[in-house]
């Protein structure tokens, strides 16, 4: 069942839905990034676009505003998935956001046409910040 969503994907867009009504877009509209799912793995990274340039230093000595401002713009993770038709989990094997790592994300996909799915998430469920994301996607081109 996995050929269903095996190959590359560029992203569309990314939208969180609050549970009080906002929305908000984590990179803004003008986003870049593929996930790419294949023989059992799966590879993650998303992009604000354009991410902001250093201003001091190189990567590995520079401010720490820096650094935290390229951690604000970009989110990658990668490791294993299953998809039963409806869901894929993603098991988080190495992660930029280091809470996601050794765990497992339940993403319900929705195929929104032939080259296109939505992956869709409760995240923080039970929280004040209980929020739906919302990742649409388009089939790469060979």
């Amino acid at each position: 069942m996995n050929e269903d969503i095996e190959g590359r994907w560029n992203i569309v867009s990314w939208r969180q839905e609050y549970d009080d009504g906002r929305k908000v877009y984590p990179f803004g509209e003008d986003i870049d990034g593929f996930i790419e799912y294949g023989r059992g793995n799966m590879f993650c990274v998303l992009s604000k676009r354009p991410r902001h340039v250093f201003t001091t230093g190189g990567q590995w000595d520079a401010a720490d505003s820096d650094k935290a401002a390229a951690y604000d713009e970009y989110l990658t993770y990668a490791g294993r998935y299953e998809f039963d038709g409806e869901t894929v989990t993603h098991f988080i094997e190495l992660c930029i956001f280091p809470n996601w790592q050794g765990t497992a994300q339940r993403r319900k996909v929705r195929r929104t046409g032939p080259d296109e799915m939505t992956l869709v998430a409760r995240i923080e469920d039970g929280t004040p910040e209980a929020r739906t994301a919302v990742l649409a996607w388009r089939r790469a081109s060979v």
